[in-house]
């Protein structure tokens, strides 16, 4: 059985303040959820998520209201080899990315998101990797020590594994961090928690 991750869950300092950014920035619905929290956490948090868009045009409808709404700009939208992308940090501290491999509008829709993903910074991606799957998550891509992507769900979010160096290098930020990861992942029917310390709840029904 594959399991999905139903949504995230972002610890924040003012969950008001949050869901008017989110609303504003992204749209995600029920996607996302967010609980009150003052753990201690500084630099990086070990992760990204990440919006995976039709074109150019539907990145920039993204990040832009991000920004108005008080996003930091970490990475300004730019073409690259693969696509074109840009990277955000949120009002709370969560990095955000949003990439397409369209360098060009394509008259696609716009502020629609064709999949969210995960990326987990892992300091042993295979033993990452072997957690997920006994944890029920299908590979679809793997390379090697550096990157595996899971199966992309029907419905909720994709899971990635980088190594966290990679990681923290593609989103444009220092590696150093501590502290709590501020993120709780909403999927299967138990509590647990991987070996880089990102924490599972049983996935609910939203309130």
């Amino acid at each position: 059985m594959t399991t999905t991750i139903e949504y995230i869950t972002l610890e924040v300092a003012d969950i008001d303040s949050a869901k008017r950014f989110y609303d504003r920035a992204f749209g995600l619905g029920d996607l996302l959820r967010f609980r009150a929290s003052t753990a201690p956490t500084s630099g990086f948090r070990g992760c990204v998520l990440s919006l995976v868009v039709a074109d150019s045009a539907v990145v920039d409808s993204f990040l832009g209201p991000a920004i108005e709404a008080g996003a930091k700009e970490i990475k300004p939208a730019k073409k690259s080899f693969w696509g074109y992308g840009g990277v955000i940090e949120a009002p709370d501290g969560t990095i955000w990315k949003v990439a397409t491999s369209k360098k060009k509008p394509t008259g696609a829709p716009l502020r629609v998101t064709d999949d969210v993903v995960l990326l987990l910074g892992a300091d042993d991606v295979a033993a990452s990797k072997q957690f997920y799957i006994e944890h029920g998550f299908e590979v679809a891509k793997s390379y090697g020590r550096k990157y595996v992507q899971f199966t992309q769900p029907a419905q909720g979010i994709t899971l990635g594994l980088y190594g966290r160096k990679g990681l923290a290098k593609d989103a444009g930020v220092d590696i150093e961090g501590s502290g709590s990861h501020r993120l709780v992942i909403g999927a299967g029917n138990s509590a647990t928690t991987d070996p880089d310390g990102f924490g599972f709840q049983a996935a609910t029904s939203p309130n």
